[in-house]
């Protein structure tokens, strides 16, 4: 019998999260309500825009994915780690270019972890990676994803709606267009969240906080917090993950 291997992260679709660095600098409207940048400032921590100086970790914390690598060989089991929830990877700052470099040395150090590199930078259908994602999140708009499925250049797709005191609603059509496509390729697809905001009819038996605008959705929206809203899209949860990134 395989031993269960310890998960560490609350994000539903990774096992770890590992930061290089903490901060950031915003390049789109979905940055506007910043999750990582608000977190950073209630710890104190002013690490976000382009002048403000990065926070690096200990070298405890750097040896940490060896333990998970450690563990995942002794389990059998492989694991994801998700990198970065407070940073970007790819963010072009002066400074960041040894710390990548020895990210990447980790990464080759710890053959039994899939690492998932999220950024908001590169193009992704030129990435020379085994498996590319898209995290849909915050979905602020109509996304078409036919032609990069079809490609082949994108092979798993997660969505989710903006969480805290300023989120804006996600319209369902535009999630129930990313699964339809994503079913239509045999692409593993990802419903993380609502969010704040979900259609009134979503949540039997609750009291919404607010309605937004009905004119501006295709359904009324109805205010009910995040762990309310729950993740339930079309009546199932949806927790479609990528193959295993193990080499053959």
């Amino acid at each position: 019998m395989k031993a269960q291997m310890a998960r560490y992260s609350r994000i539903e679709w990774t096992d770890h999260t590992f930061n290089p660095w903490w901060g950031c600098t915003k390049v789109s409207p979905a940055c506007d309500h910043c999750y990582a940048e608000a977190w950073a400032r209630r710890l104190g921590m002013d690490v976000w825009s382009a002048g403000k100086p990065r926070r690096f970790l200990s070298e405890a914390y750097w040896r940490q994915p060896h333990r998970w690598d450690s563990e995942a060989a002794r389990t059998g089991e492989r694991a994801r780690v998700f990198c970065a929830s407070m940073a970007d990877v790819f963010e072009w700052k002066k400074g960041l270019s040894p710390w990548r470099h020895r990210l990447w040395e980790l990464i080759e150090q710890t053959p039994n972890l899939d690492w998932l590199l999220l950024t908001k930078r590169p193009h992704l259908a030129e990435a020379p990676a085994r498996i590319r994602f898209l995290s849909c999140e915050p979905l602020l708009g109509e996304v078409d994803l036919e032609h990069w499925l079809q490609e082949d250049a994108v092979h798993w797709v997660i969505a989710g709606g903006e969480s805290g005191p300023r989120a804006r609603p996600s319209d369902p059509g535009w999630f129930y267009g990313i699964r339809d496509q994503c079913l239509a390729h045999d692409t593993p697809f990802h419903f993380k969240q609502w969010g704040d905001w979900a259609p009134v009819d979503a949540v039997p038996g609750a009291v919404p906080k607010s309605i937004a605008n009905g004119n501006a959705y295709s359904t009324a929206m109805g205010r009910f917090g995040k762990k309310a809203a729950g993740r339930v899209l079309g009546d199932q949860t949806w927790d479609g993950l990528p193959v295993s990134l193990a080499a053959p």
